[in-house]
């Protein structure tokens, strides 16, 4: 028996609250419903308020606590799914008078990370995440031992053994998060030298962004089947990433280079990332900052859509915003309209612009789809020739490492050198220019 195979899924109710704000609620609670079974979570069933705003005290209204209440018993149910962010009071009064475990979206999304976290750096983020957003929520934690302290001789300077706990487990909570951000921050300092490595190359940067579960991973696994090292098949698999389907099959952001034409060595570097989604945690943003900016510094981004989602398009919406906190927003892009096959669309791949429809599963669009990367980002090459004093051996490595050389002499004077080259190198080296 596998390991997701002995996990004895818990059952959930889902409660979603309506205020006419949402542009699609329906496609929320859908949404909400596969982020539980992500969770692996049985969905007993599905209770939903329609009103103009939302109850400070139970985020729903006072009667429909009961209807929930009486639902939950019904159905043998063990916790409840709010599809929105609740603030600490509100769990506290759901929690007390539903008699349950109360969740809200931020809480389950967390619960999916940490079941799909598997390196170190992974673990400790969701950790991070998940401290900071319960040490907020202690209040209600620990209200049943607050009750039992109370005070003497009526003073109120007294602390009661519920309070005395609380302040405990706050001190504790807030040294484990130093701690986790010092090993944190060490980890992103070493991904900072990996990165700034990769920059010195001057091979470009490329990174799968979009929407989680749009085929970011199916397309960076095509990718170095294809493309990668030329190690054989066997070293290929081993650097191809976690491909299913399912919401944030991946957390880590694994880079891997890309070299589709060896006999002219114009490489790139892929990174494929964390997947997005709607009401995104800002906390998991703010955990898994250093990871994500491989965004940040990429040369160019290819935005993954499934479009065999009818929500393709906000999803979209919701992938530029996430960017444009992530200071991403202006990188150029590549948008990869995946899943087309499921559309019915006829003569696939097919390319507008800066746009291809493809289905990566199949492998269909995989070469265009590297064309048009080449194309972006080594647009600024430039073919130029250089006569390099045979004292240089230095640069004539470093051009038969980072440029496709078309015609080699060896002369008189020194090594002459017909290059394609990125037009900075050719401006570092001007000076030998011939």
């Amino acid at each position: 028996m596998g390991r997701d195979e002995e996990i004895i899924e818990t059952k959930v109710l889902l409660v979603g609250l309506d205020t006419g704000e949402e542009e699609d609620f329906e496609h929320s609670m859908e949404e909400l419903k596969s982020l539980a079974e992500a969770a692996r979570k049985e969905v007993a069933g599905i209770i939903v308020q329609r009103m103009p705003a939302v109850n400070k005290a139970f985020y729903i209204g006072t009667g429909k606590v009961e209807e929930v209440r009486e639902y939950a018993e019904q159905c043998g149910v063990q916790e409840i799914i709010f599809d929105n962010a609740l603030s600490p009071s509100q769990v506290r009064n759901l929690g007390r008078e539903l008699g349950l475990p109360v969740l809200d979206r931020t809480n389950l999304i967390l619960d999916i990370f940490a079941i799909r976290a598997q390196t170190r750096e992974a673990k400790l983020q969701v950790e991070t995440a998940r401290l900071q957003y319960f040490l907020p929520r202690l209040v209600g934690m620990r209200e049943n031992l607050s009750r039992q302290g109370g005070t003497t001789g009526g003073s109120l300077s007294n602390k009661g053994a519920g309070e005395t706990k609380l302040e405990l487990d706050r001190r504790k909570i807030e040294h484990r998060i130093s701690e986790l951000k010092k090993d944190l921050d060490e980890m992103a300092g070493a991904r900072q030298t990996m990165r700034k490595k990769r920059s010195q190359s001057q091979i470009p940067k490329v990174a799968l962004v979009g929407y989680t579960n749009a085929g970011k991973s199916t397309i960076m696994n095509r990718m170095v089947e294809l493309y990668g090292d030329n190690r054989g098949k066997e070293y290929a698999k081993e650097k191809t990433v976690l491909e299913k389907d399912m919401l944030f099959a991946t957390l880590d952001t694994n880079v891997r280079c890309i070299n589709p034409r060896t006999d002219e060595n114009i490489p790139f570097f892929l990174a494929d990332t964390v997947g997005f989604i709607n009401k995104l945690p800002h906390g998991l943003v703010k955990a898994f900052r250093s990871t994500l900016e491989e965004v940040k510094y990429a040369d160019l981004l290819i935005q993954v859509v499934d479009f065999s989602d009818e929500h393709y398009r906000q999803h979209m919406e919701v992938t530029a915003d996430t960017l444009r906190e992530l200071e991403a927003g202006d990188i150029p892009q590549i948008v990869v309209y995946n899943k087309a096959d499921k559309c019915d669309m006829q003569d696939i791949p097919r390319i507008r612009d800066r746009q291809i429809y493809m289905a990566a599963s199949m492998g269909c669009g995989m070469e265009e789809l590297v064309d048009l990367i080449r194309e972006c980002v080594y647009a600024e090459r430039v073919q130029v020739s250089f006569l390099l004093p045979y004292d240089k051996g230095s640069i004539v490595s470093y051009f038969m490492e980072n440029a496709t050389v078309l015609e080699q002499e060896y002369r008189e004077e020194g090594v002459w050198l017909r290059v394609s080259c990125h037009k900075s190198d050719a401006d570092k080296y001007a000076i030998y220019q011939k």
